[in-house]
């Protein structure tokens, strides 16, 4: 039984062989077409599901199947093109947001108090209780000695 048969009777061995004889000339065609390698991977790996989905369809008669691999690929190029034009036009047509403020350097200053609030608070703790009521009523509150 030739291999056209049996990967239409969905021998899976069949099919394999197909993959190992026509997968490296399925990638270069798919890289040739997108520029991409990872692209051309997942091309491959499309091309391959989808021929193994039309399998049925298989003429019994004539040569290597690598045309027939080769055209899928195309096929499955030009309809990821296609989402990813598709994509493309549905992120432009959303509103864009306000740009996110960099908030490192608040962080960074919020840091910077809380550990020199820290230290005035130590310092605080060591003033006697007349001495502590004054300071915050001076330094704190904004209120003058009088």
């Amino acid at each position: 039984m030739d291999i056209r048969t049996r990967i239409r009777d969905g021998d899976r061995a069949a099919f394999g062989e197909l993959f190992d004889e026509c997968s490296k000339a399925v990638y270069n065609h798919a890289f040739r077409l997108t520029g991409d390698w990872s692209t051309a991977e997942d091309v491959t790996a499309l091309t391959f599901l989808e021929g193994w989905r039309l399998r049925g369809r298989i003429d019994p008669d004539g040569g290597s199947l690598r045309p027939w691999l080769l055209g899928i690929a195309t096929n499955v190029t030009r309809n990821m093109r296609r989402a990813a034009r598709r994509h493309d036009d549905a992120l432009a047509r959303l509103p864009r947001g306000e740009p996110v403020p960099d908030f490192a350097d608040e962080v960074v200053g919020r840091i910077e108090d809380a550990e020199r609030l820290a230290g005035v608070r130590a310092a605080y703790g060591r003033l006697r209780r007349q001495e502590q009521d004054v300071f915050a009523l001076c330094v704190w509150a904004g209120l003058d000695y009088a």
